[in-house]
């Protein structure tokens, strides 16, 4: 969706966020705040996890779908509604759907996790496999849209779908009237506009964050520039906020509302979700975790209290794997190290017996022997071993080359 002036773009107030939150009743969870005692020790002021990854379809989104249905005309819902996305929005839109008796299409791409897949079947919506990346699949939903008078359901540039995430806010100020600091996501930015709609209506003194993945960071450039203009070729594991322009109605209300904008590297966000599943018992997705991940980076930077929104948790398990090992390799508790061998019986046995000595766990071992930088004699083994930490990893390879081996990475 798209405006032709700034002055076009539709408002939304405190009265619009209300209202949606009166209309979620009973369909959205207020769901939990739960504090975190490592993150308020590093911040020095109480942290509290606003826990949407326990929202119903596992984030935020039903909120704002759930409003944007319920507000169609009845010709429109006979139409049915059309959406396209990777997986939290499909099953927003797939659930509010169902729960209005409204008919429902969501494309999503080609590649897109199978869990996520099945969880929007699950919630009624028919789904079709199209493209390889998100605008190919936006493109056909919205050919699809013009081609059968169905409703396009934007994931975040309506002010229908802000006012539902705006309940968010209105939650938080109830649960925790003593905040200081809201850190929140930001993707296209219908969440923390719809945040900060809500929450600088009644608390202008409480300080607004936003966190953007920085290889997806189209929000910073677009502020600098006073408009939306798009990253090309976003790249981040968070593809929750994965987003290449700001959508025009949050943009402008961000703009206004949002104290900062920051970004986190993906190290960061590894480190995040490890301590969100470790510390905190919770399964955050990569954007869920983004606000601890600014809040891991720069601890110093956020008055306290604060509200960290983990805005949801459906994570590929495949995915989960992979991001736990980069978050252990990020904390140092993860150590893969590539050395040369004479190529003779006993002589990975002998590397092997090294590493119980300095207490370093070995989790795989691979062998090259036909690469040509190597001698006839020599085999290249690659490690790779759990440690405790950055400390450790220096202890492990002090070890080896004290053993008499070269570390070549």
């Amino acid at each position: 969706m798209s405006y032709s002036t700034a002055d076009s773009l539709p408002a939304v107030t405190l009265d619009d966020v209300r209202g949606a939150q009166k209309m979620l009743a009973g369909v959205a969870r207020m769901t939990g705040m739960e504090g975190s005692r490592h993150l308020s020790q590093l911040v020095g002021a109480p942290v509290h996890f606003k826990c949407e990854n326990l929202q119903r379809t596992g984030s935020f989104k039903l909120r704002g779908a759930y409003v944007r249905i319920a507000g169609l005309l009845p010709e429109e819902r006979a139409a049915g509604v059309v959406a396209a996305s990777a997986g939290n929005h499909a099953q927003g839109v797939a659930l509010a759907s169902s729960l209005l008796g409204v008919r429902s299409t969501v494309f999503m791409p080609k590649a897109a996790p199978l869990p996520k897949i099945s969880a929007t079947r699950e919630y009624g919506a028919e789904v079709r496999l199209h493209g390889t990346v998100v605008d190919e699949t936006l493109a056909a939903a919205q050919e699809y849209a013009a081609e059968t008078g169905a409703v396009f359901i934007h994931p975040f540039d309506h002010p229908d779908i802000i006012a539902g995430q705006g309940t968010v806010g209105l939650e938080i100020l109830e649960q925790c009237p003593e905040v200081r600091t809201i850190v929140v996501g930001i993707g296209g930015g219908g969440l923390a506009a719809g945040i900060a709609t809500a929450v600088k209506a009644l608390r202008p003194d409480v300080r607004i964050v936003g966190v953007q993945a920085a290889g997806a960071a189209a929000y910073p450039p677009s502020l600098a520039a006073g408009r939306p203009v798009s990253v090309e070729n976003p790249a981040t594991m968070a593809d929750g906020i994965k987003v290449g322009r700001p959508g025009d109605v949050p943009f402008r209300i961000i703009g206004d509302l949002v104290d900062e904008v920051r970004t986190v590297s993906e190290g960061n966000l590894s480190s995040a979700l490890l301590l969100c599943l470790e510390r905190a018992k919770l399964v955050v997705e990569p954007a869920g975790a983004s606000p601890v991940a600014a809040l891991l980076r720069e601890p110093g930077a956020f008055e306290g209290p604060v509200v960290a929104v983990l805005s949801g948790g459906n994570v590929d398990p495949l995915l989960m794997q992979r991001i736990l090992r980069h978050g252990m390799a990020a904390a140092g508790r993860y150590l893969a190290v590539r050395l040369r061998l004479t190529d003779r019986p006993g002589a990975l046995a002998t590397l092997l017996g090294v590493l119980p000595t300095v207490d370093a766990n070995v989790l795989d071992v691979s062998h090259v022997r036909t690469d040509p930088r190597l001698g006839l004699t020599e085999v290249e083994v690659e490690l790779h071993l759990e440690t405790k930490g950055p400390e450790h990893c220096a202890e492990v390879e002090q070890a080896l080359r004290e053993a008499g081996y070269t570390v070549i990475d």
